[in-house]
């Protein structure tokens, strides 16, 4: 008997609800006495995920290859169910079992769907009811010896869906709500191959690596360790012969307003098409830099001296008690004037104060010329000790010798800065910013971030709709240079669907171009996850405001509706929440608070405070933290991008527990969810009135009769056994 139990124990332990990606096997377990009478039904936990994507343009053939691990001492038997992705018609559908091939059974949604429910019955699970309308591959699974693996190979093949023209492959991923194991090891390799042109290659899911060697080629890699996969993955690519593309993605509630997610791209530009460019490397060489730091930062100079491009002209400014240049003015590239330079930058010390006034004065007095982008590349380790050291009085200086004729690039090295004066100069000169943190290799981190501007292929860019009444909330407000290699990504509103002009003017090939792209803003609910980027941009934009010029109080309240309304959650919007709910439940106008009903709601205002009182510093660590974060935040293109502040998110209750507020948040149906005492909470339960409640037993006759006479509600009642929304003007509970 007792070892009946412990063998139940360590199934439940080990494999209970730990369905991964892709297919997944449940696994059939007589009850022991401890346990209601009847079967119980587990997961048994997937170990390995490979997955290889051939795509000939529309039609893609995907290979998986997936690796089950039984880790109990009993021999158990079950189903291997590979839930279709969503939109697909599935061909060559074909599959093995440790090497011998054998049959699935293709069952219709309806009849999946039964076997959904019976399964959410059995487990006490509702994860699977996001598949329900799906049709399923299953097959009988038999003997899954003790200790031991399933090796299981599936492939079939699939039109691409096409948006926009833009076309879509999706890879189910999204598995994190029934998994409570990580999947040991991701990867994902996709081959792209088309008759024409390939222009936009990206994934808004998750950070992949694109791989260009041919101009209708890509290679797109994707891979992971120890993961919880809460996202489906989805990669994107146009063709086309224009010399930009532009992929138009958008989603849309039918009585909500719009978003849409606006990706423009070179393509694989040949060098005549890279503008020749003028740069003007100014590097801080004063005492602070000595030893290992001034060695990585001449090699890295180095680099960027060796791989300047034939036509461009450049110069080196060092900087310490004074500023000196290398030749006077911007140099032609050749062999003479790169030896010069190598010779220049090894004879480097570091010594002296940090004189950033007349270094910065002296780049900005370089004459600039219309068809060639100007760009200082601005190095240091320190904040300014001589000439003019008060920052509005040195911003303002650098400002008015800039005027917007160059660009500026900024890099910080180490935690003695003051980053808020370095990103204001960069927010001036409509550059980027980095911050290489102590220890960290100089050498590589500057030498990767001159190769993002090394090539640029299109400058003074300015993006506008036709019609622009119908678009609003456009993000980013200043529209970078683009360069070879990257990406144009922009994230805005919309009030009514329908097709509109998008036109795109700029320096190109040097000389001033216009491009007119057509776009369609459509209504649907595929592309979910553009809303809260959207919100992401838009909430790095308004937390970037008041770090750099101020809090206000309209500032506040805004990062407060967004954040709570799209789920952006980061140590600095968590605080204005909290007060904002304290306030509101004071004056008796919330009635349901999300945060302030939490048992560890003191700790995660002190925690939360004090990261918000550190974002609005200008100097150390914390500022070059809360600097870094809101850039993750203004410059996000996919949703992983945007959690990059997650991992600072975690709270010690006064039980001793710790957990991560921010994983407590999800975000579906374009608004965020909340976990709150067990139960989650759809944000619009706090704000919206409706018409009339109802409460649901979970796993009832009822609550199978509302997933079937409403399946676009399924994604909510995934989550869990205990749910509040609003749905259709109804306030809807759900509890077990």
């Amino acid at each position: 008997m007792k070892k009946e139990i412990l063998i139940a124990a360590i199934i439940l332990f080990t494999i209970s609800n730990a369905a991964q990606s892709a297919g997944f096997i449940l696994v059939n377990q007589p009850a022991t006495p401890s346990h209601k009478p009847g079967i119980q039904t587990y997961a048994l936990q997937c170990k390995q995920l490979l997955v290889q994507v051939d795509i000939n343009c529309m039609m893609a053939h995907t290979k998986i290859e997936q690796v089950f691990i039984n880790n109990t001492n009993s021999r158990l038997e079950g189903y291997f169910y590979f839930p279709v992705p969503k939109g697909s018609v599935i061909s060559n559908f074909s599959m093995d079992v440790n090497g011998v091939m054998t049959q699935a059974e293709l069952l219709d949604a309806g009849k999946a769907r039964d076997i959904y429910e019976d399964i959410v019955r059995s487990m006490k699970d509702p994860a699977l009811l996001e598949y329900a309308g799906q049709d399923l591959f299953r097959v009988r699974i038999f003997p899954i010896e003790p200790k031991s693996t399933k090796e299981i190979h599936i492939s079939y093949r699939e039109n691409v869906q096409s948006d926009n023209k833009t076309y879509m492959y999706r890879f189910p991923m999204n598995t994190k709500k029934y998994a409570s194991a990580p999947l040991k090891k991701a990867e994902i390799n996709i081959d792209v191959k088309c008759t024409e042109e390939l222009k936009n290659v990206f994934s808004p899911t998750h950070d992949v690596a694109v791989t260009r060697n041919k101009n209708k080629e890509a290679k797109i890699r994707y891979t992971a360790d120890d993961i919880m996969p809460d996202t489906d993955f989805k990669v994107y690519y146009q063709t086309g012969a224009s010399v930009l593309g532009a992929s138009c993605l958008s989603y849309k509630n039918p009585q909500d307003e719009g978003f849409f997610y606006l990706d423009i791209h070179p393509g694989l530009m040949k060098d005549e098409n890279v503008l020749p460019k003028d740069i003007t490397f100014v590097l801080d060489v004063s005492g602070s830099m000595n030893g290992e730091k001034m060695t990585q930062a001449k090699n890295a100079l180095s680099y960027c001296i060796k791989n300047l491009n034939p036509a461009d002209r450049f110069e080196i400014i060092r900087f310490s008690t004074e500023a000196k240049p290398l030749f006077g003015k911007r140099m032609a590239v050749n062999e003479d004037s790169k030896t010069t330079a190598l010779q220049f930058i090894q004879s480097l010390k570091a010594v002296g104060g940090t004189n950033m006034d007349e270094a910065l004065n002296m780049a900005l007095k370089e004459k600039t010329e219309s068809n060639r982008p100007s760009m200082i590349m601005f190095i240091t380790d320190g904040k300014p000790t001589i000439g003019e050291t008060e920052e509005n009085a040195l911003l303002k200086k650098i400002s008015y010798a800039n005027k917007g004729k160059h660009r500026v690039f900024t890099l910080g090295i180490g935690h003695d800065l003051n980053a808020r004066l370095l990103d204001l100069i960069t927010e001036d000169g409509k550059g980027y910013r980095a911050y290489i943190g102590e220890g960290e290799d100089i050498e590589s981190e500057v030498s990767s971030f001159f190769q993002k501007v090394n090539s640029p292929v299109a400058s003074d860019i300015t993006i506008r709709f036709e019609n622009s009444t119908q678009v609003s909330g456009v993000f980013p407000k200043q529209i970078p240079d683009l360069f070879r290699g990257e990406s144009i990504t922009l994230f805005g509103r919309f009030m009514q669907p329908g097709k509109n002009n998008l036109i795109i003017e700029g320096t190109v090939n040097g000389s001033k171009k216009s491009f007119t792209l057509p776009v369609e803003l459509k209504e649907g609910r595929e592309n979910e996850f553009i809303a809260p980027l959207w919100a992401s941009r838009h909430v790095g934009y308004l937390l970037e405001q008041i770090r750099l010029h101020g809090e206000t109080k309209e500032l506040k309240d805004e990062v407060v509706l967004l954040a709570r309304e799209y789920g952006i959650i980061t140590p600095y919007t968590s605080y204005l929440i909290i007060e904002d709910e304290r306030q509101q439940v004071e004056q008796r106008n919330m009635t349901l608070p999300i945060f302030s009903s939490r048992a560890d709601v003191d700790e995660l205002r002190e925690k939360t405070k004090k990261d918000y009182t550190q974002m609005k510093n200008g100097e150390g660590e914390g500022a070059i933290q809360s600097s870094v974060q809101i850039q993750d935040l203004n410059r996000a293109t996919t949703i992983s991008q945007s959690k990059k502040s997650n991992s600072t998110m975690s709270i010690t209750g006064k039980s001793g527990n710790t957990t991560n507020i921010a994983e407590e948040t999800k975000q579906i149906g374009g608004r965020a969810w909340y976990n709150t005492n067990g139960t989650w909470v759809d944000i619009k339960t706090q704000n919206q009135k409706y018409a009339s409640k109802i409460q649901i037993k979970f796993g009832s006759k009822e609550y199978f009769e509302f997933s079937r006479k409403y399946p676009e509600a399924n994604d909510y009642l995934a989550l869990g056994t205990n749910i509040r929304f609003i749905h259709r003007n109804v306030l809807v509970e759900i509890n077990e």
